[in-house]
């Protein structure tokens, strides 16, 4: 059974800092493109951040600059760093491998102003 398990999340102040981490379990984590969305509430889920399994990332035009996805395979966890954190960034993030069906839970992020 393959399960994704973020974690990191929390209530910050704005400007502040968070790196999620996300463990993935029962699958070959080597080989999964990565993704971390995010949700708001009352907003549609958007794509922050996708690597591949050769450690090409990518980014939303919005985000870039700011968010930094990175992968550990050894420990089969997949990261997001977010620094100068807004308000505007308070949502739910989820780790997810689309293409194989695969999402976590999420984690909550609260941005204070």
């Amino acid at each position: 059974q393959v399960q994704l398990v973020e974690s990191g999340g929390g209530l910050v102040q704005a400007g502040g800092s968070l790196r999620l981490s996300c463990a993935a379990s029962g699958t070959d984590f080597s080989m999964l493109a990565m993704d971390w969305y995010r949700q708001a509430a009352g907003k549609e889920r958007e794509l922050v951040a996708r690597i591949s399994s050769g450690g090409r990332t990518y980014y939303a035009d919005s985000l870039k600059g700011r968010f930094t996805i990175s992968r550990d395979n050894a420990k089969n966890t997949l990261y997001l760093q977010i620094n100068s954190l807004k308000p505007e960034d308070t949502a739910m993030y989820y780790c997810a491998a689309p293409k194989n069906g695969y999402w976590g839970q999420g984690t909550q992020v609260t941005v204070s102003s």
